[in-house]
């Protein structure tokens, strides 16, 4: 087979994916989620499989561990996270109210220093941009609510998940011997290397970036609930868990936070402090946790992660959300991998003595990975 009509046979395969999500995409929820728990669960069924038990009494006793957290997790936490969601929700207006007013009042302490025109025109601009403010959160929140997974699908996130997590637990390895042995014997070990690669990526993403948002939740809503600011729970909470998404946790966690610390307290040092405790999980995040948990093996560039995450979402909703990360590590890893047959190719660097051209380059140092 040559070498145009391989690369047309790994075009098709990806052509015929992206068909496949596009027209399953309303059922794909429970089975793609399913498929994630178990690869995020696996090293614990191997490691169990090693100290003799079955695998299938392995999959069996780490799902039904991890599914005993979870549903342990979300009643200990959901109460209070929806009492601290319902009542910052009622309370949204008059947080933006007293916003509005201490605005007016440096509005009027400037007044020494500006026109009357442009004291008012100041005034008409707060005035507007805090009602368009109520009115977009207004809509965020009716589409949370009307937008939400329907009945069935929530039914079978909860009650199909499980069941695929466990079938593909228990028949990981065999999975992925059948799909070794249809690979193209020929380029078989390049493609070994590939996939390894993007394991050690994935692995050290998802495990570890799962670690550390759990980690850093739990960080913010205990220090912003000692501090004292009213749903400082919910808020670190909710900012730990959006951390997978490299910077955006931490924004939004500060945003809000400082804004509440603005309106209820009268003391500039108490403020300081909600904005102390970000930049301080941030310092631990990024001297500790990361390098830690997640490693350096990642090679995933945060613009790579973020642009990848809306991209999904924007096309395949939630589902795109999960595929999102995968697919982005396996093109990561085959854009360097084409970047290093390209740099090895005569295209790069012609020569005429049969050494590769990274060879013939001599001493010349090579750029930096892209990523």
């Amino acid at each position: 087979m040559t070498r145009t009509a391989q690369w047309r046979g790994w075009l098709v395969i990806a052509g015929l994916f992206v068909v496949f999500v596009i027209l399953f995409q309303g059922i794909l929820l429970p089975f793609v989620a399913g498929l994630a728990v178990a690869y995020f669960l696996d090293p614990a069924a191997d490691w169990l499989e090693r100290r003799g038990l079955s695998r299938a009494l392995s999959a069996a006793v780490v799902l039904i561990a991890f599914s005993l957290a979870a549903v342990a997790g979300l009643l200990l936490l959901f109460p209070l996270l929806q009492a601290q969601v319902v009542e910052l929700i009622g309370r949204l207006p008059e947080y933006l109210s007293i916003l509005q007013r201490r605005a007016f009042d440096l509005l009027e302490g400037l007044r020494a220093s500006l026109s009357e025109e442009d004291v008012e025109r100041l005034r008409s601009g707060l005035s507007s941009n805090i009602g368009a403010m109520l009115g977009w959160l207004g809509g965020v929140l009716k589409g949370l609510v009307g937008g939400g997974l329907a009945l069935f699908n929530l039914l079978a996130l909860l009650f199909v998940t499980p069941i695929v997590a466990f079938y593909m637990l228990r028949d990981w390895d065999r999975i992925v011997e059948t799909v070794d042995n249809l690979l193209p014997r020929e380029h078989l070990h390049t493609i070994r290397q590939q996939a390894r690669i993007v394991d050690e990526t994935l692995a050290g993403f998802v495990r570890g970036q799962a670690s550390v948002c759990l980690i850093l939740g739990t960080f913010y809503a205990v220090a912003l609930t000692l501090a004292g600011l009213d749903f400082g729970f919910v808020i670190g909470f909710l900012a730990g868990l959006v951390s997978f998404i490299p910077y955006v946790g931490s924004t939004f966690g500060l945003i809000a936070s400082v804004g509440l610390a603005l309106v209820q307290f009268d003391e500039l040092l108490r403020v300081a402090l909600v904005a102390a405790i970000f930049f301080g999980g941030q310092a631990i995040e990024g001297n500790i946790l990361t390098p830690k948990l997640v490693g350096d093996r990642v090679n995933l560039h945060p613009v790579w992660v973020i642009f990848s995450l809306f991209a999904g979402g924007a096309l395949f909703g939630f589902v795109g959300l999960l595929l999102a990360v995968p697919v982005a590590a396996v093109i990561g890893v085959l854009v360097r991998f084409a970047i290093a047959q390209y740099r090895d190719s005569d295209m790069y660097a012609p020569h005429s003595d049969g050494a590769p051209a990274s060879e013939a380059l001599g001493s010349e140092t090579p750029p930096e990975s892209l990523e």
